[in-house]
């Protein structure tokens, strides 16, 4: 087939497009985000996955192999004039804030990070932007078209989701001729798909912590050993300051590769000649993440540019620290009287940091959690208690509870039952620790062919809602305008569960903390802020 002709009609997945969405007609766009849904759930890619897990090491072959046949060369990455960043919190902030200061300086930047919060677009961006719908779909069908192209000669294999996006990546920063190219790692380092990488101008480590177990090894030792394998012979790599164990081990790491390793000074021991620095994310813990950023910044334009040419003190980099936006990480959105804290925080240690930021003041506040995956809910719910929610309400990660298709955040991986089941259990976990009986009788009215339209009936302080929309309805009480707007659909719920929003509807001011999930923030976001669904 014709790759340039991007209609249907011309894509090998139709059949298995049509039963991905239900729409009768697709843009070029749906249609490539579709299309790339399905390697999500690819037969071949999941056996190559579980193939691979006990065989790291074939994973980087395997994305050369793939590279290739997408027509590009592990050597072209040479000049996209790398920085390259891992951690298991702060590597995509700190990323922000590197991207951020070297376009200030007029460069024309390239910035892949991971996950998306509504639209697949935001993790291939260009001059901070996400990359354009037109763009998007040209590339995507160029690597895409190759692949599918050479795959009956290749056992029928393509690349799995985030490999493939990977790819696609590397094609548009070189394609759009960034002049350097900020990529966040996706999980540890080592065997990640990004470290086929072989020549970044410098690395960074964030604060290193205990996530993705089964993947990464069950200690903090073991995960710093992944994350110090994106380390290269001669190149410099900087960390910020990290407990002991770990420390010593990516110490160990550098000394057996031949990297020079520094570790990052407190953001306060810089000298504050026009004052102290102010950034534009919220939080203590960026500080760090802001030191890291500034270092990664200044070694890159020390080791790619000519010396002296550019002015590389701290008052020309304040504006990029200040000025740097990362959507969904200690973020605030004010509604009218209804105030969102907005933080991604999905591990114990993060869950730390975003207790630290949201303050409660004598004013209601929510609680509206979801984690995924193989996160200890608990452990961040215990977190949560001192913050003494008046309502702590639970939902999927789903948007809408209105089939509609929403393809950038279509999860093929998990059903509908389980995750409105670990909904369930995150609700005891918090009646638990907040000393509260549990009630057997207690459960969400789940079909197993579509989702419920009411909310379930729960003790006075917590409720389960089947969507995100129907959540933020409950909690808004109708007082934030956009919730409001007539193209929203409203989400019945029984009059027991309305009744128990009076406090909702009668207080000053309502504070919203959102936690435990990126997705989830990311389709709180689709739904309060518009410039999310342009």
């Amino acid at each position: 087939p014709s790759w340039q002709d991007k209609n249907l009609s011309s894509t090998p997945n139709k059949a298995i497009l049509k039963t991905t969405c239900t729409l009768v007609l697709f843009l070029p766009l749906q249609d490539a985000v579709c299309t790339l849904n399905t390697l999500q759930t690819n037969a071949c890619a999941l056996e190559q996955v579980r193939r691979e897990r006990g065989h790291p090491q074939l994973q980087l072959q395997a994305m050369r192999g793939f590279l290739e046949r997408a027509g590009l060369v592990v050597e072209e990455l040479d000049h996209l004039n790398i920085i390259h960043v891992t951690g298991t919190k702060g590597k995509g902030s700190t990323c922000a804030f590197t991207e951020q200061i070297l376009r200030s300086y007029g460069f024309r930047t390239g910035f892949y990070s991971s996950p998306h919060l509504v639209q697949v677009r935001e993790r291939i961006r260009i001059n901070g932007k996400p990359i354009g719908k037109e763009l998007f779909t040209k590339y995507f069908w160029q690597v895409y078209g190759r692949l599918y192209e050479t795959k009956d000669t290749h056992g029928g294999s393509m690349p799995a989701y985030f490999r493939f996006l990977t790819i696609l990546a590397f094609h548009i920063f070189l394609q759009e001729k960034v002049d350097l190219a900020v990529i966040e790692v996706g999980i540890g380092g080592a065997y990640d798909c990004t470290n086929i990488i072989r020549r970044p101008w410098v690395c960074g480590i964030a604060s290193l912590g205990i996530d993705h177990t089964s993947i990464l090894g069950d200690t903090i030792e073991k995960i710093a050993w992944q994350k110090g394998g994106i380390f290269k012979p001669g190149v410099p790599a900087f960390t910020v300051k990290q407990p002991d164990s770990p420390m010593m081990v990516l110490k160990e790491r550098a000394k057996e590769i031949g990297c020079p390793l520094w570790v990052c000074p407190e953001l306060e021991e810089y000298p504050a000649d026009s004052g102290p620095l102010r950034l534009g994310l919220a939080g203590h813990h960026q500080r760090s993440n802001a030191s890291l950023a500034l270092q990664l910044s200044h070694s890159w334009l020390q080791r790619r540019c000519l010396p002296g040419r550019w002015d590389t003190s701290l008052s020309s980099w304040a504006v990029g620290l200040e000025d740097t936006e990362w959507p969904g990480r200690t973020q605030t959105l004010k509604h009218g009287p209804v105030t969102y804290f907005l933080d991604g925080a999905h591990t114990t240690r993060s869950m730390l940091a975003c207790v630290s930021w949201f303050i409660c003041q004598l004013i209601i506040s929510v609680l509206l959690f979801n984690a995924t995956g193989e996160r200890d809910s608990a452990a961040m719910l215990k977190l949560l208690v001192p913050c003494h929610f008046d309502f702590a309400v639970f939902c999927p990660n789903i948007t809408e509870a209105i089939a509609s298709c929403n393809a950038d955040q279509q999860n093929f991986n998990v059903s509908v039952e389980n995750m409105l089941t670990r909904c369930l259990d995150n609700q005891r976990s918090w009646r638990l620790l907040n000393g509260q009986e549990e009630k057997p009788g207690d459960q969400l009215l789940i079909s197993r062919d579509v989702l419920p339209l009411v909310a379930a009936e729960c003790c006075s302080k917590t409720l389960v809602f089947p969507c995100i929309l129907s959540a933020l309805q409950w909690l808004s009480q109708g007082r934030d305008s956009i919730l409001a707007h007539p193209d929203k659909r409203v989400i019945p719920v029984k009059p027991s569960v309305t009744a128990k929003a009076a406090p909702l509807r009668d207080a000053t001011g309502i504070h919203v903390l959102v936690a435990g999930s990126l997705h989830l923030v990311g389709g709180v976001l689709k739904h309060l802020d518009p410039s999310f669904a342009s």
